[in-house]
């Protein structure tokens, strides 16, 4: 609580269930912070990189593709000091978006076809 600061103590213990203090590694482009810690005697080995989200509906694809292989120890160092991560971004490559299944902003196919069936449509006579 004394390296972070009450009020990071707090959101740290609302958000992500656990106080953490690390050194801070990069920002991505949706704003997630991205920290290491390599003491041992405060983390427990394998969890000593973590991802300080900027939204609070957490879902994994919000972490772009450089940072995830660095936070699953894929890679050594972090997208912002790794010259062949930062040298080999081709430039056919698309930008990075998070999957918006589930969300307002999800794909939705059309049909363009006519239907094969047609529904039923009663047809009533008015009674005299």
């Amino acid at each position: 609580m004394r390296r972070v600061g009450l009020r990071e103590w707090w959101r740290q213990l609302q958000y992500i269930g656990d106080a953490k203090s690390g050194t801070h590694v990069g920002t991505d482009q949706f704003g997630n912070r991205y920290y290491e810690n390599r003491n041992a005697e405060e983390e427990i080995p394998g969890r000593h990189r973590w991802v300080d989200l900027a939204q609070h509906e957490y879902n994994a694809t919000q972490v772009p593709p450089e940072w995830h292989s660095w936070i699953s120890h894929i890679r050594k160092d972090p997208p912002t000091q790794d010259t062949v991560m930062q040298n080999l971004t081709p430039p056919w490559k698309a930008p990075y978006y998070e999957n918006l299944t589930g969300t307002r902003g999800a794909y939705k196919p059309y049909n363009t076809a006519i239907p094969k069936i047609s529904a039923w449509e009663p047809k009533t006579k008015t009674r005299s």
